[in-house]
């Protein structure tokens, strides 16, 4: 098998690598401060899509992680352009927060509840019974279903809470259909999160905490995957799956010297 190209642009999710509970992980800032010295072309990935690019920007510097708001990217955006692409200036129903919101306004979508294109589904902290009985209704006279992200849970310091992949599942059992997913593990996020920073799959790396998500959407979309051990998959969990990373490190402090 031939060697891998050296990696010249590098994709980090962001919980669990950079930061946890937020808190910095040891050595995130010095991985950011090196990728931002050395010129490649790098993306913090998020599949929350509650917050706007902007917002998250502020969040990393108020911790000390200085990272530029073009190197951003969330599921929202990954969704935004996912129907950009697919149906220009079409209009959506939305359940979900200012970064779904503002993300589809941003392309020139029109959001409505009136015989819309596309009901899209994201994450809040306050999914509202009315507003999924309409999405059920309207799924039900013909908009198609889109998700930005298929997580089940998200964390919170009380514990897990419902995400919006739960909240998928229920609106797939009344209404029969199934959403499209734009966010991770879909590599279609990685795809089109290389082509907003002129990178190739064959010389970028994704490194994240998850191999249902992150690992999985880096490996099949052709890049080096590196596993940290800050988040949620352990150890221990790595042999339950049928694919691996490509390497498994402790966290992101050791692979500062690699950028």
């Amino acid at each position: 098998m031939a060697e891998r190209k050296p990696i010249e642009s590098w994709l980090t999710d962001m919980d669990g690598v950079l930061i946890h509970e937020g808190v910095p992980i040891p050595g995130a800032d010095a991985f950011v401060k090196r990728l931002r010295e050395s010129g490649k072309p790098f993306l913090v990935l998020t599949n929350n899509s509650i917050y706007t690019a902007r917002d998250l920007q502020a969040r990393l510097t108020r911790m000390g992680l200085e990272v530029p708001v073009e190197n951003i990217w969330t599921s929202a955006l990954a969704t935004a352009k996912f129907l950009d692409d697919q149906r220009p200036g079409g209009t959506a129903y939305v359940i979900g927060e200012a970064g779904l919101t503002t993300a589809l306004h941003d392309i020139g979508y029109v959001l409505t509840d009136h015989d819309p294109d596309y009901v899209v589904l994201g994450e809040t902290r306050t999914y509202s019974f009315e507003a999924m009985t309409k999405a059920v209704r309207l799924i039900n006279n013909g908009a198609r279903f889109i998700c930005t992200n298929p997580d089940e849970t998200g964390p919170s310091t009380e514990g897990p809470l419902p995400a919006t992949g739960a909240v998928a599942a229920l609106i797939t059992k009344a209404t029969g259909k199934q959403p499209y997913f734009a966010g991770k593990p879909n590599p279609l996020m990685m795809r089109t999160g290389l082509n907003a920073i002129g990178a190739h799959s064959e010389s970028s790396a994704m490194i994240g905490d998850r191999m249902d998500t992150d690992v999985l959407a880096g490996l099949e979309a052709g890049m080096k995957t590196f596993l940290v051990l800050t988040g949620l998959t352990g150890k221990a969990d790595i042999d339950r799956y049928p694919f691996r990373p490509s390497e498994v490190v402790n966290s992101i402090a050791d692979l500062v010297e690699l950028v």
